[in-house]
């Protein structure tokens, strides 16, 4: 937890952002005095009481009001962990207000600060999680419809992510994860959710390039190892490569010229 205090106007730039490279998120307690943040073209006014996330990646304005202190506290999120309770990216700035929702975060703050040197491993993992269990039930949308966006905004993200590396054999489900800046667990639930997986997608997606390859292959007459395509596809074994094409389209790839219709895909 962190203090910060008594400047009127505090920025952080691009540049700043840029210089830090930091992914994370803050929440911010007003324990005294008013202010105002502004982040993602949000103005966002806070009292006393009020909770409030900032995300560090991005720049953000602070503006205290003048002619008096002003006592935030201030605590450190790890983007991964932070989304995998919230379920979802949260808007930058959200605010809750009301003393009443501080009240056990800012005691539970207090509690770790004072026995910091004398707390256990297992203590301060507890904590860490009682930390993000009372953050969650404060900031996860009480509209269904504002979650299901936030989320369906997301899954796309990972799409394009997916689409963007996956001729790269290597590339997979922890890479999309770090990618995309969220738990693995959390990426998975996104897929299991649409009765998927991340890897039967990124699957998908290499499928379906190398049946674009091949029909240009069988339009053009070229003679293009079908090896070739596989491997550009980001397939890194070509019999691994056919028999997948072959359970998803009913034949090989050999055989492939875009005349053939195609099994109904799970997207």
């Amino acid at each position: 937890m962190d203090l910060s205090s008594n400047a009127h106007r505090l920025e952080r730039t691009h540049q700043d952002v840029r210089a830090d490279a930091v992914d994370h998120y803050y929440a911010l307690f007003q324990i005294n005095g008013q202010s105002r943040i502004i982040q993602n073209d949000r103005n966002m006014e806070l009292s006393v009481g009020d909770i409030t996330l900032v995300d560090a990646a991005r720049p953000v304005t602070y503006v205290s009001e003048k002619g008096s202190d002003q006592w935030w506290g201030s605590l450190q999120l790890p983007r991964r962990s932070l989304l995998a309770h919230l379920g979802l990216e949260p808007r930058c700035p959200s605010r809750h207000s009301g003393a009443a929702a501080a009240r056990p975060l800012r005691q539970l703050l207090q509690d770790a600060v004072e026995d910091e040197q004398s707390m256990s491993v297992s203590a301060n993992a507890y904590m860490r999680l009682a930390f993000y269990d009372l953050l969650g039930a404060i900031f996860a949308p009480s509209d269904p419809e504002d979650a299901s966006l936030h989320t369906d905004k997301l899954f796309a993200r990972i799409c394009d992510i997916i689409k963007d590396h996956f001729a790269d054999p290597d590339f997979g489900p922890c890479d999309v994860a770090v990618e995309a800046r969220i738990s693995l667990r959390y990426l998975q639930k996104l897929f299991t959710t649409r009765n998927s997986t991340c890897s039967h997608f990124i699957h998908s997606v290499r499928l379906d390039h190398a049946a674009r390859l091949l029909e240009r292959r069988s339009f053009l007459k070229t003679s293009q190892p079908i090896s070739e395509i596989a491997y550009a596809s980001g397939f890194g074994d070509y019999t691994n490569f056919s028999r997948k094409f072959r359970r998803r389209f009913g034949h090989t790839p050999g055989s492939h010229s875009g005349d053939h219709a195609e099994p109904e895909r799970i997207r």
